[in-house]
């Protein structure tokens, strides 16, 4: 009797340590194995970085022909630190990997729980313990060694994966001496938890707009030849965007078209609302650029594209944030009243020097007229114009706007798409990012 005590008290212990082993199974063994891996963040987050980690592998040292058995990998060193862009939340990291199963075993999958404790900027990466069932076909010595893995990040716009894989020679994790009994089915993997992953940068299609609504008139309007007004104020117009999960509820704010007659073309400005929120966290200098596509209707067609420059300076933690001033040239391709509307804005978002811009693309759900101008057809002229401008640099519209909340939701914007950005980094070596390798 005691000595059944005695057993029954091991197997709960080992099966509290997250190495289970299955009926039939002698007691689990592992061991540790270091090799180095190259990461690759989702589209969007910059080139592939490499690292060293070390993982140990768990599973019984024997069973037999038919057992199923319990394979755990823990990542006792993850390949690096999280970086100082953002904090990670708690329980918002999960790790899937690959084991090699020598001797004719395939591949087996392992999962880990989306647990982890909250992990601060430039502190160790925590990944919960990977595990999986290996049902034993056939005798032998089978050998498990680790492989690839991917990362999961689940922030509340999204999840976002890092992809990891070996770039030299795996060390055998753990060997299972297998010996003969019942014949057992095919070699099968754990099933994964949690819901499917999502890569990096948010892509979009082109708008579709439709029919312009809303807002009277009241800019004026131009006599189309020289001479006469050559400054028309457009109004400010309420615009609800749609940026997809990366802004779960979209965002709401002011938006005023201002046009100067220059010749037969008009150069336009086109501003946002000043921001009224504190940034989320410490952004660095050029790391938002804005642009928008202007909606033409009325007697001309088309989209006039405007772009403003991305931030020249660093922007504070909890300081406000807001997008540049946007502008274009719009060179009428027919005579008579053209009405412009805002429609698609897009914001690149660059989280380090060289790196590839995140495009976040938020569609006009609604929008309205902000200015009419009454055009002359210009040689040349087309109401598909696109014209990108260099931008006036951080002149901020003052809009007056009362719907606070719906500034604040476009400030959100930014302040999303950097943590998007942190997080397409969080599992890459922090001196890489900064370009000093």
């Amino acid at each position: 009797m005691n000595t059944q005590r005695r057993v029954s008290a091991a197997v709960i212990a080992l099966l509290l340590g997250g190495a289970g082993i299955a009926i039939g199974a002698t007691p689990a063994q592992a061991a540790e194995t270091k090799f180095n891996v190259k990461c690759v963040p989702p589209a969007g987050g910059g080139g592939p970085v490499e690292g060293e980690t070390t993982a140990k592998v768990t599973a019984p040292a024997s069973a037999k022909v038919g057992d199923e058995v319990d394979v755990s990998w823990e990542t006792v060193k993850p390949a690096s630190n999280n970086t100082d862009l953002m904090d990670i939340p708690q329980d918002a990291v999960q790790p899937t990997g690959w084991i090699t199963v020598g001797g004719g075993g395939g591949e087996l999958k392992v999962v880990g729980e989306k647990k982890n404790p909250p992990i601060p900027k430039k502190a160790p990466m925590q990944m919960s313990v990977m595990k999986g069932k290996l049902k034993l076909t056939k005798a032998g010595k089978i050998t498990l060694t680790p492989g690839k893995y991917d990362v999961a990040v689940t922030f509340s716009f999204g999840t976002f994966v890092t992809k990891c894989a070996p770039t030299g020679t795996v060390g055998v994790g753990a060997t299972i001496d297998v010996a003969a009994g019942s014949s057992g089915g095919t070699t099968t993997g754990g099933s994964t938890t949690g819901g499917s992953t999502t890569g990096g940068s948010t892509t979009g299609g082109s708008t579709t707009g439709g029919s312009t609504t809303g807002g009277s008139t009241s800019g004026g309007s131009s006599s189309g030849g020289g001479g006469g007004q050559t400054d028309f104020p457009g109004k400010a117009v309420e615009v609800a965007f749609d940026c997809g999960p990366v802004v779960p509820g979209g965002i709401k704010t002011p938006v005023t078209i201002n046009a100067k007659k220059n010749g037969g073309s008009y150069d336009l400005t086109v501003k946002t609302a000043k921001g009224a929120m504190a940034a989320p966290m410490a952004l660095p200098a050029g790391a938002l650029k804005p642009s928008m596509d202007v909606k033409l209707g009325g007697a001309d067609s088309g989209t006039v594209k405007v772009s403003g420059p991305a931030n020249a300076e660093p922007i504070p933690d909890k300081a406000p944030v807001s997008l540049s001033d946007m502008t274009g040239t719009y060179k009428p391709g027919k005579s008579g009243k053209v009405t412009l509307s805002p429609d698609q804005l897009t914001i690149d978002v660059t989280m380090a020097p060289g790196a590839t811009p995140i495009n976040v693309p938020c569609k006009a759900t609604s929008s309205g007229v902000s200015l009419e101008l009454d055009t002359a057809a210009q040689p040349g002229g087309s109401g598909s114009t696109t014209a990108s401008g260099s931008g006036t640099s951080g002149g901020l519209a003052e809009t007056g706007a009362e719907d606070e909340g719906g500034i604040k939701a476009l400030a959100l914007v930014a302040g999303t798409v950097i943590l998007l950005g942190g997080a397409v980094f969080t599992f890459t070596p922090w001196r890489r990012l900064r370009g000093t390798r």
